[in-house]
Order: structure tokens, then sequence, then C-alpha cells
């Protein structure tokens, strides 16, 4: 079944995060070898970087509105999917390169600290974006009532929740929300136009017996 939330939100992304115990492998030859093989996988990721000195990065096309991309750090290999038509593919795109990390840069199970797969959503908003989050979540609280009965303004509302899905913690979700306000901008009324992102995390840690 295809899926997507494009239509509720101005951009929307699904990314997955590997975490490892161990470095990755950062010779020369591992990685071209490993991003030559994700280009051939996935033909429109065609711009090769690295971010001074830090993680190799291989993405497709910014400026096309929807894109694919994948980043190899010192512990972390990273991949997303930018606005994809259906979130299935992303799917895929995530679950082709992890399985290709085994191979191409010699990930083990005995490696893995945790896999996150993040949803995210960007709602874009020119105004004091804290104050739309603190008056849709804390209204009518406790907590919002320090605002509400001061006659204060929010200057920072980045609520952050961490559950778990298990009764022994090793599935965890996380909802936080970032708002990209300034002091400026408050003070000054000069609003840049900027998304509100709200981010959902489920993130697995290994149990001992799958080690």
């Amino acid at each position: 079944m295809s899926a997507s939330f494009s239509n509720f939100s101005d951009d929307f992304f699904v990314n997955m995060d590997l975490h490892t115990a161990l470095p990755m492998p950062q010779e020369r030859e591992t990685v071209l070898s490993f991003c030559e093989a994700v280009q051939k996988q996935f033909p429109d990721m065609a711009d090769f970087y690295r971010r001074d000195n830090g993680p190799y990065v291989l993405e497709g096309d910014r400026n096309a509105g929807s894109y694919r991309w994948t980043e190899l750090g010192a512990r972390q290999l990273s991949a997303g999917a930018f606005n994809p038509a259906d979130v299935e593919n992303a799917y895929a795109q995530h679950a082709w390169i992890l399985d290709r990390s085994r191979y191409f840069l010699g990930v083990s199970h005995l490696d893995v600290e945790s896999l996150d797969l993040v949803y995210g959503f960007n709602l874009v908003y020119v105004g004091n974006r804290d104050a739309i989050i603190c008056e849709a979540l804390l209204e009518g609280s406790r907590l919002g009532e320090l605002t509400a009965h001061c006659g204060a303004t929010a200057l920072n509302c980045e609520p952050s929740l961490i559950m778990t899905l298990d009764t022994d913690c090793f599935l965890q979700a996380r909802v936080a929300i970032e708002t990209r306000n300034s002091s400026y901008q408050v003070r000054t009324g000069a609003y840049e136009e900027e998304p509100i992102s709200i981010y959902f995390t489920i993130r697995a840690y290994p149990r001992p017996a799958e080690r």
C-alpha cells in the first residue's frame, strides 16, 4: 500500500541511523567501493563529498525537492529519503544499505549499539514558532498557565518525550520538536520563514540474546 505524508507537511523525510561500538572503516578504497555500490543501486545519488574532515556523504540533487542520501561517519552509518513519493521506497533504501554494510563495511551484529528509524515533518511558519507550540501543547495545563497569567511570551518551547515500547526498555520512541526561533526574532518581530520540525524516532537496542 502506497503511503506518503506530503499532504500533511511542507517537507517529510524518513531517516535511518546505525550506531556502532567500533569505528567505521575510513580507508579510501573501502569508502569508494561502498559509495559506488550505493550509486549503482540508486543512480540519482551522484553528489559525493566529505564534510570538513568528517563524514562522507553521497546524495541526490537537493534542488529536486525529493532526493536520497547516505552518510558514513566515524561510528555511524546514516541514510535518508527526503520527500519520498512512498515511504516503502525509503524503507527499501534503508534495508538495502544496512544489508550491504555487512559486506562493504564489515558491520557485525556484535558491533551494533543502536538502530534508529526517524520520521521528520517540517511545517513552515513565519512568526513566533515557540508560541505556537506552547499554545498547542500546553494551553490549559499548569505549565501553560505560567505564560497565560503573567502575560509572558514564549521564547523557547521545544518539548521532548522519550517512551519505552517494551517492558525492558530495549525498544524506545522519542518525540522532539525544533522551532528555530531566536531571542532577536522575538524582540524585533523580524521572523524568517523557517519550519517547525517534528521528529518521531524509534530506537532499538540489541537484546543480550541477540548478540
